[in-house]
């Protein structure tokens, strides 16, 4: 599967897109390289526990979420795609529970990504008939106003403005919306929410470049090699960058003892 962004009506490639995307994953690769040299190999990293470290990480997740509601409207049957990126989640967290239960991965971002892909499916009919930069607005409101849902406010990082039902944080279907049991635990978690508001947030930005007409610039077709055969293939690469990652530092490793 390709889960480059394609255009509907002309099927032209915008290059541009597939290297953001692309940048984005080779900083997740590093991310995860970073990660497995400290929680793995034991490497002590002390400013990979620190602020800097969290804002890359960030980073990269509202990158992520918010490029993937941008591209979904460039997209090919959507329901295919969609599937196909929560069967990979899928897939993950299934590999993880059976090979390494103690960094399982439970409702990851793949998870994440493929239900609001497949969301949007029947809910682009609703949103489409609101202004793009309305929809902008009160998707990135609502995202900042439930960040902290997971932790049981609603808030944004270190502001809590309202603490939730604990009797609401219970079961599997509770922590996949965004409300995690007591001892719950994965290390690769992405609830519907507030992820899923980042993503229509995407959403509306794309129908209001659209709406300006702003796809007509060749400065869309740009390509940046490396980075755009990694947005190309960015399903792929995501399904086996963590394998790979490893078996290179279990050899760097194994060479240097």
């Amino acid at each position: 599967m390709k889960m480059g962004v394609w255009e509907k009506k002309e099927s032209v490639r915008y290059g541009l897109l597939d290297s953001l995307r692309g940048a984005v994953f080779l900083s997740m690769i590093l991310f995860h390289g970073c990660w497995d040299l400290v929680y793995i190999f034991g490497v002590d990293l002390h400013w990979y526990k620190g602020t800097g470290a969290y804002i890359w990480q960030q980073s990269i997740c509202w990158e992520f979420l918010f490029l993937s509601g941008f591209c979904w409207s460039l997209g090919r049957r959507p329901l295919k795609r969609g599937l196909m990126v929560f069967g990979g989640g899928a897939l993950i967290t299934l590999a993880t529970c059976l090979a390494m239960p103690e960094n399982r991965v439970v409702f990851g971002v793949l998870t994440c990504t493929g239900s609001c892909m497949l969301l949007m499916i029947p809910l682009h009919k609703l949103l489409k008939k609101i202004s793009p930069e309305i929809g902008i607005f009160f998707g990135f409101l609502l995202f900042f106003l439930t960040r902290n849902i997971n932790d049981g406010y609603l808030g944004f990082e270190k502001i809590n403005l309202v603490k939730l039902p604990v009797r609401w944080y219970r079961g599997l279907v509770p922590a996949y919306l965004g409300l995690p049991f007591p001892g719950f635990y994965s290390t690769d978690y992405f609830s519907l929410i507030p992820w899923i508001f980042l993503f229509i947030s995407g959403y509306f930005f794309y129908q209001m470049l659209s709406k300006r007409k702003i796809f007509a610039y060749s400065f869309w077709r740009w390509e940046l090699e490396p980075f755009r055969f990694l947005g190309k293939h960015s399903l792929l690469i995501y399904m086996f960058h963590q394998p790979v990652v490893y078996a290179l530092l279990s050899l760097l490793f194994h060479f240097l003892e």
